[in-house]
Formats: structure tokens, C-alpha cells, sequence
């Protein structure tokens, strides 16, 4: 029998949902089963549920075609669970490592209604929390159970519905189901524990509780926040029907707190409707206040609880900024203490850049010019990537918009001919970037830039994530360098539009770099151009290598490790050619972060081994060349739209993916062959594996998920929304 039924609703919670169900299913507990639900999500949401469905036979994937809520679409699962317990999981939470190991042997020795588990807060900035559990049960209860008026502390835990396994049973019995609306857990989480009449406590944390920076109802200001009163009702009536009159102050007394604390966050309750919420929680003050009396608590908390009950709004208004400013004072007098004073004598250039800085400052008090778009790409090294194939649609599409490249000074002899520019530093330079009403770029623009109001930020990146990248790189610091994530994060409040190239990079940077911009799933415009290319262009450029028309041209594009910089995979150019044969041309390009090994070529290997990386324009080597080997560079994803072999070189696999993260298995879904040492490489070639059915299906496979975007118009919708303003999104 199953012993416990997971319910996952999903939600807009694309970036994390993967982490939630790889965490339930990794635990060592074989009775399980996973409900998911999609709640008519608008993002991919479902098609993860459904994949695991797929490829996990413990996994059942729900779709609802209208959303529906948090607590109707936990309904829908229940009804559909078979476990002796539920365990409702939201899709942006994970759970521990082997914490169900502990849960099951607890429910199988004790067979509560109610176990209630620890969870921490895992903050988006790597920082965690720890719940109340400690300070509710100082001496846990261990394996015993009790009832609510036993031990009423109880409802001092959060009322959440995933920290707590409820049995299924129970439910029925008892009729209990999740209410719509917002902070659905409360009519849940308070009725189960006021009717249960076995309920156990495990002191062990089993959920991150995920604190996501942007995206989540807690950070959401509006109307909705006032569902929390007739969710309380609920609780009420629950009790009343109980006949549970005893634990009146105990649910009073957790019902003011947790209406205090919905009224003190800005981020949920705007200064608008501030005065009106408060009115309504001194009303449900008087309406459920025990008529024995109740604890009032001590210090600030006490006076806002007689504050409510005199209806005194301004007053507690008055505390409330007071107390805001306190924490401000506190704030910057800690920062002053911690001052470093500039020294006295300022050198030339650095006073020279202050006198740049300060002249950006007074063209953005000048009005922002309106057709004008700035672009740049991999820190102003040239024109290229995305922000290129995008300004090239743009002079097609909206010629009224007048394009400006920035460039280095030593970058500017690789700019095509009759392309705008201004060198980065210069006035120029920062007039433009104060001035622009679009900025496209690959990466992040300097913190100098300010966003101005009426201006747009468009991020295009500039691949596929395999490895971690943004927020995600807290976990695997070796490969972070230092990063400073409070400046990442206000860079990444710039953004209007995020442009990703298929449903899986949208999911990884929202959880990358979580903020309030739009993004556009369209493809990416650099890879236009490999569907466009005429076969003459490609033997053009063919020829532009020596490539003849029988050669077997080969490029060798590996990525490069933060944590190892000195690290080059193990690669002989004179053995691979001689697993070519006498056709082959082998192109080598190095990662743009490397610094070029600029040793000759073996005599053997002159005129069949050309070093690449130099080169422009990645898109011309990949039309080129008929086979790409690379490990976990994101050309990967840009090559398969050719439709062509790819093989993946991976010998240092095991050591990256733990020490720099990844997010995707590239050796258990590689687009073709996998060779993990050199001589399997050599062997793949040899043998004709590059080219076996096997191979076949794996591209055929990759290329479904990741490359279904790409039809060449990628940048033409790019333009379409974020130039001419025709709605995408």
C-alpha cells in the first residue's frame, strides 16, 4: 500500500519545480506517489509535470484547464491520492535529503492524524532560517501523540499545509478540504489540528521553505490580501462546531498575530489600503475576542494588540513609522562606523572617470532621445550575438530607430562597415547610455547605468545554460569568484524583457536572477541565421577555411572552468586528426575568457588545423563545420539547429558538475555520442558511432526540447515587441 501521497499544485513556479520533484523522488522510501497539478499554468509548468510523468510511473500529472487556486487545485490531488498520508508540497519548495526515511518510520510507529515536520526559510540569498519549532517545543515530544487542547501551544507553528502529513482517512472522515481564495492554508492547517485527536510533532527539518525574491503572494501588493478575514471565519466556525470553546484564546490570540503581521508588510498591504485593513481587524477583534479574556503579549506586540482593540489607527500608524525610522537611523549609523574615507590624493584617471560619471549624471536629467537604441554584447568587445541579429532586424523592421554600438577603441577595426558606434568611456559613451530610450545587450550593463523612467532594458543572453549561472552559483561558491550578488541582483532590476531560446532557459534564469521582468521565449536571433543560410553561403564560407567539398570540417569548442582556470581538456590535435583521416580539418576555438595558446601547429598538422578563436563570428564556424565536439559549452544547444552531429567530450564531468553545478545531465541527455576520455573520443570517430541511430535519436531528442523556437524569425518577434510594441508577452 502506498504509504505516502505527495500533492504538488504548480503555478508559475517553472524555475524550481524540477528541484521539488527530483527531492521527493530521491528519497530512499519506495511507497510513495506524486499527484502533480497544473493550475492552468501560463508558463511550462505542466509540460515538467508531464514529463516526469513520462519517465517515472510513481508520478501522476494532472491538467486543469482553468486556474483555479492554491487550495482547489490541492483538492483536485487529494481526490485522486491512494496514501495512507497526504503531504501537500508547493512546486517552489524541496524537500530535505532522506528526511522521509525519518517521516515514515514516525507514521508507521505512532499512525497520527497530524505529524507535524520542521522547515527552514531558504532566502534566494543563500541564507537560511530556522522555523519556531524549537522555541514552541523546547523539549520535543518526541514518538507520542496528543491532542490540540493538550498541548494548545501548537498552533504556534506556522499554519502552513506543507509542514504537516495529514492522514487521507482523517480527511474523509471529517470532511475537511482546502477553501479558495488567498491563505487558504489557514481554514486548512487550524480545523485539522482542532479536530484531530492524534496529533505528533518529528524535530526534524524536512522542508526549504523557498523566500523567492520576486514572484510570490507574500510580495504582492492588493485587494487580495483581504481573503485572509473570511479564511479565519472558517477557523471559527470549525471551532464552533467542535464545540472546542477552550481553545478560543489560543486561535484568537494566532489570529491577531497573523493579522498583524499581513497589515505590517508593505510588500503585501500598500498605504492605500492600510487605514481600511486595519479597521477590519479591530472589528474582528470585538466580533471573536473570548469573552474569559486572553493573553495579551508583552512589549510592542501588546500595545498593538490595545491599539486595535481601541481602533486608534493613527496612533498605531504613528508607531508604526516611528519604529521604521528607528530601524533606518540604526541602519545608516551602523554603515557610517563602517566607512572607509577615500584616500587624500586621487589619481588621474580615477579623478578623470568621477568627471565622466558626474557628466552621465547631467545627461540623464536631459530628456531621453526616443529613437535611439544602444547596443553591446560580451562587454563591449564587438558586434555580435544577439544584440547584433537584433539591430540587424531592427534596420529592417523599424528604421526609424537609430542603432549605436559600443565598442572597446581596440575593438573598433571589427566592426562591419556602416555601423554607428561610440568607444566605451568616452563622453560619448556615457551621453549615450544616459540618454538611449532602448539598451540591448548580452550581459549586464556597468552600475554606473541608472534605468530611467520611459527607458526599456533588454537582456538577450548569450546561451543556454548548462551550468549555473546568477543566484544558483551561491550553492557552488568555487566557481562564483566573488561575486557580488547584491550588485547582480540590482543590474537584474533593470531588465524590462529577458530573451530565452526555449522553455528550459526561461525556467533556469527565473530562478537565476528572480526580478519583475517580462520575458520573451522566442528563440535566439543569433541562431536566425542557421536557418536562413543559403548552401551557397555555406560553401562560401567553407571556402573561407580551405574547407573543400569532401572535407570533414570538425570544430572543437570547449567551454572554460572559473574554478580551474588554468585548465585545458585533454586534447591531442595530431591523434584526432589521425582518427579523421586524410579529409579532416579540425577547427580549435578557445572560450572567450582564455588566453589563446598560440603555440604553431605541428608540422604534420599545418593546413588541416586551424585556430578559430579569433574569429568574429561564431554562427560562420558553426554553418562550416559538419561536426561539433564540445562538453558544457552552450554551443551545443546553438549547433543543433543545423541538425548536425554532435559529440560530447566530457572528461572532467564528475569534478564540474560538483564543483561548478550544472543544470542539465549532459551525459544522461546529450544531443549524440558521449566520450568521457580521450580515447573514446578518438574511438567515437573510428567506429562511426557519430553517425548511428543512436546518435540520431539522441539529436532528434535534444533538438525537440531545445531548439522548437528556432525558424529564423527569432529576432523579427524581438523587434515586433520591444521596438514597434506589439504584444508578445
Amino acid at each position: 500500500m502506498t504509504l505516502v501521497s505527495f500533492v504538488v499544485p504548480a503555478f508559475r513556479v517553472q524555475g524550481y519545480l524540477r528541484e521539488c520533484l527530483d527531492s521527493i523522488l530521491a528519497q530512499p522510501v519506495a511507497d510513495i506517489e506524486v499527484i502533480g497539478v497544473d493550475d492552468c499554468s501560463p508558463d511550462g509548468s505542466g509540460d515538467i509535470l508531464a514529463e516526469y510523468a513520462d519517465r517515472d510511473d510513481r508520478v501522476t500529472a494532472v491538467r486543469l484547464d482553468r486556474n483555479v487556486g492554491l487550495g482547489p487545485a490541492r483538492n483536485v490531488g487529494l481526490d485522486r491520492a491512494v496514501g495512507e498520508y497526504v503531504w501537500f508540497v508547493d512546486g517552489d519548495d524541496w524537500l530535505t535529503a532522506d528526511c522521509l526515511v525519518e517521516v515514515a518510520a514516525r507514521l508507521r510507529e505512532t499512525r497520527p492524524d497530524v505529524l507535524l515536520v520542521d522547515h527552514v526559510r531558504a532566502h534566494w540569498d543563500d541564507t537560511v532560517t530556522r522555523s519556531a519549532m524549537a522555541e514552541v517545543f523546547p523539549i520535543p515530544p518526541g514518538p507520542v501523540t496528543f491532542r490540540l487542547v493538550e498541548r494548545p501551544e501548537t498552533v504556534k507553528l506556522l499554519h502552513t499545509a506543507w509542514n504537516r502529513l495529514v492522514r487521507r482517512q482523517f480527511l474523509a472522515d471529517t470532511g475537511l478540504r482546502f477553501a479558495p481564495g488567498w491563505y487558504e492554508d489557514v481554514s486548512f492547517s487550524y480545523p485539522t489540528l482542532l479536530a484531530a485527536d492524534r496529533i505528533g510533532v518529528l524535530d526534524l527539518v524536512c522542508v526549504n521553505y523557498r523566500q523567492r525574491r520576486a514572484g510570490a503572494i507574500t510580495r504582492t501588493r492588493g485587494e487580495r490580501h483581504f481573503d485572509v478575514f473570511e479564511q479565519w471565519h472558517r477557523v471559527f466556525r470549525e471551532l464552533d462546531r467542535l464545540g472546542a470553546e477552550e481553545l478560543r484564546p489560543a486561535i484568537f490570540e494566532r489570529m491577531m498575530w497573523h493579522y498583524l503581521v499581513v497589515l505590517g508588510n508593505g510588500d503585501r498591504i500598500g498605504p492605500e489600503l492600510r487605514p481600511t485593513f486595519f479597521s477590519r481587524v479591530a472589528i474582528e477583534h470585538a466580533r471573536f475576542r473570548p469573552p474569559d479574556g486572553h493573553r495579551v503579549p508583552a512589549g510592542v506586540a501588546g500595545l498593538k494588540h490595545r491599539l486595535v482593540a481601541a481602533g486608534r489607527w493613527r496612533t498605531f500608524s504613528a508607531l508604526r513609522t516611528a519604529s521604521r525610522a528607528g530601524e533606518t537611523v540604526r541602519r545608516v549609523a551602523g554603515g557610517a562606523r563602517r566607512r572607509v574615507l577615500p584616500p587624500a590624493r586621487v589619481g588621474v584617471r580615477r579623478a578623470r572617470d568621477a568627471v565622466l560619471r558626474q557628466y552621465q549624471r547631467a545627461e540623464r536629467r536631459r530628456p531621453v532621445e526616443e529613437n535611439l537604441a544602444v547596443y553591446a554584447a560580451y562587454w563591449y568587445r564587438g558586434y555580435a550575438c544577439n544584440p547584433a541579429a537584433v539591430y540587424e532586424a531592427a534596420r529592417r523592421l523599424a528604421p526609424q530607430v537609430r542603432g549605436v554600438w559600443i565598442v572597446r577603441r581596440d575593438r573598433v577595426h571589427t566592426l562591419p562597415e556602416g555601423v554607428e558606434y561610440v568607444v566605451a568611456g568616452t563622453p560619448a559613451y556615457h551621453r549615450a547610455l544616459a540618454r538611449a530610450r532602448w539598451l540591448i545587450n548580452n550581459v549586464n550593463f556597468p552600475d554606473s547605468v541608472r534605468k530611467r523612467p520611459g527607458t526599456v532594458h533588454v537582456q538577450t543572453h548569450h546561451g543556454t545554460p548548462v551550468k549555473v549561472m546568477g543566484l544558483d552559483q551561491q550553492r557552488y561558491p568555487l566557481g562564483a569568484g566573488g561575486m557580488d550578488y547584491a550588485g547582480l541582483l540590482r543590474r537584474v532590476d533593470r531588465w524590462d524583457y529577458s530573451v530565452t531560446s526555449n522553455s528550459f532557459s526561461t525556467q533556469m534564469w527565473e530562478r537565476a536572477y528572480p526580478a519583475g521582468y517580462a520575458t520573451l521565449e522566442v528563440g535566439y536571433p543569433r541562431n536566425d541565421r542557421l536557418v536562413t543560410a543559403s548552401p551557397e553561403e555555406v560553401l562560401r564560407l567553407r571556402a573561407e577555411l580551405d574547407a573543400g567539398l569532401g572535407e570533414q570540417v570538425v570544430l572543437y569548442a570547449p567551454t572554460h572552468r572559473e574554478h580551474l582556470p588554468r585548465y585545458r581538456p585533454p586534447f591531442d590535435p595530431e591523434r584526432f586528426l589521425d582518427a579523421l583521416g586524410p579529409t579532416g580539418l579540425l577547427l580549435m576555438r578557445s572560450h572567450y575568457f582564455h588566453d589563446r595558446d598560440r603555440r604553431l601547429p605541428p608540422p604534420t598538422a599545418r593546413g588541416r588545423l586551424l585556430d578559430v578563436s579569433a574569429h568574429p563570428r561564431v554562427e560562420d564556424l558553426y554553418l562550416a563545420a559538419d561536426v561539433l565536439v564540445t562538453d558544457y559549452s552552450s554551443a551545443m544547444f546553438d549547433y543543433a539547429v543545423l541538425d548536425r552531429p554532435i559529440v560530447i567530450y566530457a572528461p572532467d564531468w564528475d569534478a564540474y558538475r560538483l564543483t561548478r553545478g550544472v543544470y542539465l545531465d549532459i551525459v544522461a541527455e546529450p544531443p549524440g555520442p558521449v566520450a568521457r576520455t580521450f580515447t573514446e573520443l578518438l574511438d567515437v570517430f573510428r567506429s562511426g558511432a557519430l553517425r548511428s541511430p543512436d546518435a540520431e535519436r539522441a539529436r532528434a531528442r535534444f533538438r525537440e526540447r531545445f531548439c522548437a523556437l528556432e525558424d529564423g524569425r527569432a529576432a523579427e518577434r524581438v523587434v515586433r515587441q520591444v521596438f514597434l510594441g506589439e504584444n508578445l508577452v
